[in-house]
């Protein structure tokens, strides 16, 4: 009796310690996530170019930290991946690369997730190692943002063919706060159908508004002056194809901004329209980087006006595109002897502004809407070609059979 008595206690003690230790570990680890969600915190509200400020932090909201979603998963590495184009929410697109594949058990069910890197951000040796990790699964839209949540991990993480993801440091893309920025928008592989309630919670909020940068565009370099001035008024230029790899780098780069009051604005932009408007190869549209130039700057002829003019539109952004979306077929002065079936928004909400550098607003739908989108399209180094390869991974559904949709006038054909 009295050894069974000993075994007894013996055996509390030993339960009693490990639990000790479980209970530990537990207050340590949540104490670091806590730690690092508030070091974290500071430096987001001290970066210029976040969208909150110090009055938005009651309206920031997180799970209690779980060590059940702090995870080791195996990776599987992928090879010769070419780049592909990631939507974003503000209906462009990025470059990314699949890095990855990352699987994992969670409460009993396989999940598998894809690992990124950003083809812009890997030219820079601060994010050489950098992995992208977005995903969306079933508390968005509820407890959480509905555009999904990231996790930012490294290629220094994966160790002996492993990876540590913590879901507790998820954290939710500009656009959860404000409109304006171009967030990736999580693939299908990486749509969870299980909850993960670990990270941040959704923003409560007002959305906020971002301002166009105060910082005035970068003077044309002496390249862009040299080809600008390459001709008078009265001689165009030469649209650039993607058959040529150096001259398919400049269509596939980032436009910046242009200054309105430019001297050589109005000779470029002569140009330009002089290249939409060549008989041999006429369009309804054309961008500055197709003429070798990367500013923002298009010509776009409105079907919606009277007299069917085209115009000139200085810095151009869309800020908002309908869920509606049309079907139709495009070309390309850069890309030729190619045509496409491209879905796009039915109506956009544009800001651009003019050559006297006023700001103007307006929306614009149909096929208008649709030569906007494809020229600013260019202006983010994306070409409609890149978008039907993006739109054939996605599924749409046809609502003609579920509507009825009327027009008093009949549509212009194309």
């Amino acid at each position: 009796m009295e050894r069974m008595l000993l075994l007894r206690k013996v055996l509390w003690s030993v339960i009693l310690f490990v639990g000790s230790i479980v209970i530990s570990y537990a207050q340590t680890y949540r104490d670091s996530v806590l730690m690092l969600r508030q070091d974290k915190m500071a430096g987001f509200l001290k970066e210029p170019s976040t969208p909150l400020n110090e009055a938005d932090t009651p309206y920031l909201h997180y799970y209690e930290p779980d060590s059940t979603y702090r995870i080791r998963a195996s990776v599987e590495l992928l090879h010769d991946e070419q780049p592909f184009r990631m939507p974003t929410s503000d209906g462009t697109s990025k470059a990314y690369v699949r890095y990855g594949k990352a699987r994992f058990q969670l409460h009993g069910e396989p999940v598998e997730l894809t690992l990124y890197r950003s083809a812009d951000l890997f030219v820079s040796p601060i994010y050489r190692n950098h992995l992208f990790l977005p995903f969306t699964d079933m508390t968005n839209g509820s407890d959480t943002y509905g555009g999904g949540r990231y996790l930012d991990l490294s290629v220094a993480d994966i160790r002996d063919g492993h990876i540590l993801i913590d879901f507790n440091d998820a954290y939710n893309p500009y656009c959860a706060y404000s409109s304006g920025y171009r967030c990736p928008v999580p693939p299908k592989a990486n749509n969870l159908s299980i909850a993960i309630p670990a990270g941040e919670k959704k923003y409560t909020g007002p959305m906020k508004q971002r301002p166009r940068p105060n910082v005035p565009p970068k003077p044309l370099t002496e390249a862009e002056r040299n080809l600008i001035r390459s001709g008078d008024t009265t001689q165009l230029l030469r649209v650039i194809q993607d058959t040529v790899p150096d001259e398919t780098r400049i269509l596939k780069s980032l436009s910046e901004d242009i200054d309105p009051k430019d001297a050589l604005l109005p000779l470029l932009a002569q140009r330009m329209y002089l290249a939409v408007t060549d008989s041999t190869h006429p369009g309804v549209g054309i961008a500055a980087p197709q003429v070798g130039i990367n500013r923002n700057l298009i010509w776009v002829q409105r079907f919606d006006k009277a007299g069917e003019p085209l115009e000139l539109y200085v810095n151009p952004k869309i800020t908002w595109r309908s869920k509606l979306l049309r079907k139709g077929v495009e070309g390309c002065l850069s890309i030729p002897d190619t045509m496409g079936q491209v879905l796009r928004n039915y109506t956009i909400r544009l800001t651009y502004q003019d050559t006297d550098g006023e700001e103007h607003e307006e929306m614009v739908e149909g096929f208008t809407a649709v030569i906007f989108q494809h020229e600013t399209d260019h202006l983010y180094g994306i070409l409609f070609t890149d978008r039907l390869a993006e739109q054939a991974a996605g599924t749409y559904q046809l609502i003609n059979g579920e509507v009825d949709l009327y027009l008093e006038k009949r549509l212009r054909r194309q």
